[in-house]
């Protein structure tokens, strides 16, 4: 059965977001004149400002984009019932300005966590802990402060709460920088366009807009057909690259010779030039209809929560 989208986006790219500039690497794809897309090797994302007025530049006034982000998009629905937001969408660009100007200053003291300031915390380890943050946001569990599409089971991984910001898998410091620095600036000109929150992401792909969906590299690893046991080991990569070249061929995905040959020899790049492109290539799984958009018809989950691109519902 063909899940594809209406229309294909002229231009794809993933980016693998860290709160560390030097972390944040980007990996595209374009769809050639011979409806064939090409993609190319993962590079760094640069200055966040300008990442998707240069793909918008990319994509021309008659193409497309679609931007993959790692980062959480949307919030949790307990916060957002607490806080009074019925839609995320519109809570963005006002986010860091007026009411909400320190809602992305990462708190250093318990007694500073509130709604309007929601991250905690900004420090180290010693005293710091899970159970304050959610009882100052007013819940009994940390898993209330988790979107449906964090909390795991059927064999995924619970994620990590959006405004937890310690430990190697907090995400709450990277979605700080996308929605301050990327994300909000784009909706307040209205070039951007936001998935689900905005529509069927096929209804987005228009001539001239830049789409934007969550993602999950780590998820998308299941896509293909190898295993992958550490993706911090270069031989672990080396070797799961093979899957990656064989659904390429099979998909007649293009891989350019830069591209090709980080994928061969294990992205010496680093876990976050690989995950760029995991990423990218299980985007194009959606583009070209092996893979449902995957979002539930929900309108808690479209207007507060979000979701993660190609994920099942």
């Amino acid at each position: 059965m063909n899940m594809g989208l209406a229309v294909r986006a002229s231009v794809v790219c993933h980016a693998d977001w860290g709160s560390n500039l030097k972390k944040r690497w980007c990996a595209k794809a374009i769809l050639d004149g011979d409806g064939r897309y090409t993609a190319f090797a993962p590079e760094l994302a640069g200055q966040p400002g300008m990442l998707l007025s240069k793909l918008h530049v990319a994509a021309g006034h008659t193409g497309c984009a679609l931007v993959g982000f790692d980062f959480p998009i949307g919030l949790p629905a307990a916060y957002a019932k607490r806080a009074g937001v019925s839609s995320f969408r519109d809570l963005l660009p006002r986010l860091g300005q007026g009411n909400w100007k320190d809602f992305y200053s990462v708190c250093d003291e318990i007694d500073r966590i509130s709604i309007r300031r929601p991250f905690y915390p900004n420090g180290h380890y010693k005293g710091r802990r899970r159970e304050d943050l959610f009882r100052r946001h007013g819940v009994d569990s940390f898993d209330q402060l988790l979107r449906r599409c964090e909390r795991g089971g059927k064999g995924r991984r619970q994620a990590c709460c959006l405004f937890w910001t310690l430990g190697s898998s907090q995400v709450g410091k990277a979605a700080i920088s996308g929605w301050r620095d990327v994300l909000a600036p784009a909706l307040r000109d209205r070039s951007l366009a936001l998935w689900p929150f905005d529509g069927p992401l096929s209804s987005l792909l228009r001539p001239g807009r830049v789409a934007v969906a969550e993602t999950y590299p780590g998820e998308n690893y299941g896509w293909f057909e190898g295993k992958l046991r550490s993706k911090g080991d270069q031989a672990e990569r080396r070797k799961f690259g093979k899957s990656l070249r064989e659904w390429a061929d099979t998909q007649a995905v293009k891989l350019d010779d830069q591209l090709s040959n980080d994928i061969r020899i294990g992205f010496p790049q680093g876990d976050d030039a690989f995950n760029a492109t995991v990423g990218l290539l299980g985007m194009l799984q959606v583009c070209l209809g092996q893979r449902a958009t995957g979002e539930p018809n929900e309108p808690e989950i479209r207007d507060i929560e979000g979701w993660i691109l190609g994920r099942k519902s």
